[in-house]
Parts: structure tokens; C-alpha cells; sequence
């Protein structure tokens, strides 16, 4: 329970402090940020909304991603869904 608390703290402060710098992140930056979880830059996203952005970008499929790129984005939403799972329960 504790774990579950600190983790929703945490996420409250760091969205309450976070500027908006989604529309200056160019395509590339974007999905290095999506597959490899590199050039965020500040942009944090909840748990949920991360969930739902995986998924959108898993359904546009071979046109825009490699086989290899679509298994990358596969694994963050298992990653993310267990995660989800994990905080749900309680932690335990």
C-alpha cells in the first residue's frame, strides 16, 4: 500500500510541474521517445495515457513501423499493462 502511495504521489508531482513540450519534440524525437524511452525531454505521461498512445501506434502498423519497432512497442505495453496490473493489486 505504501508503494502504491509514494508511486501516485509521485506521479501527481512531477504532471503538476511539467511544461508542454510535446509540440516542439519533432517525429523523430517522438518515437524514440515511444520505442526506447529516449528524448522525453519533460514530457511525462500517466500510466493510462501511456497505455492508450501504445496502443494507437501499435494499430497504424507496417506503414509506419518495422516488424522489429512493432515487437519494441508490444513489449512497453506488456511492460505497462503489468505495471497497471501490479498497482491495481496493491503492490503485493
Amino acid at each position: 500500500m505504501k508503494k502504491m502511495a509514494v508511486l501516485l504521489m509521485a506521479a501527481f508531482m512531477m504532471s503538476a510541474t511539467v511544461p508542454v513540450f510535446a509540440a516542439q519534440m519533432t517525429k523523430e524525437e517522438k518515437d524514440q521517445c515511444l520505442l526506447a524511452s529516449k528524448n522525453c525531454g519533460m514530457e511525462v505521461d500517466t500510466l493510462q495515457k501511456k497505455i492508450k498512445k501504445l496502443n494507437a501506434e501499435i494499430k497504424k502498423g507496417k506503414k509506419v513501423y518495422s516488424t522489429d519497432e512493432i515487437k519494441k512497442l508490444q513489449q512497453k505495453l506488456d511492460e505497462a499493462n503489468a505495471l497497471l496490473d501490479d498497482i491495481m493489486k496493491g503492490g503485493n
